[in-house]
């Protein structure tokens, strides 16, 4: 398997994994609204988080989306802004990312 498959499959199950969570997320906050006021503070609390996370999981699939288009356009592994080639080692850490490491900063 060729280094762009490895990471276009490992961006892929990225994908499927947020979707669970997002999934999750979802239906925790569905099953929201205790009657006692106390529990629905506490509630209300822990639904900030979880839209936290929901809004984080979809940012990480538009940028993982956006991977993917550079992968199926042969431009993945080369930085959007100046064009140089992204450090394998910066890909294993960041497989949806952009930018080689200058641009990023």
């Amino acid at each position: 398997m060729t280094d762009v498959a490895k990471r276009e499959e490992q961006i892929r199950a990225r994908k499927l994994e947020l979707i669970a969570r997002m999934s999750f997320v979802d239906q925790e906050l569905a099953t929201r609204g205790s009657a006692d006021w106390e529990e629905n503070a506490t509630e209300h609390e822990d639904d900030e988080t979880l839209e936290a996370l929901g809004l984080s999981a979809q940012k990480e699939i538009q940028m993982l989306e956006a991977a993917l288009a550079r992968i199926d356009a042969g431009e993945y592994g080369a930085c959007v802004r100046c064009g140089s080639e992204i450090s394998t080692a910066r890909l294993d850490l960041l497989p949806a990312t952009p930018f080689c490491r200058a641009c990023a900063t």
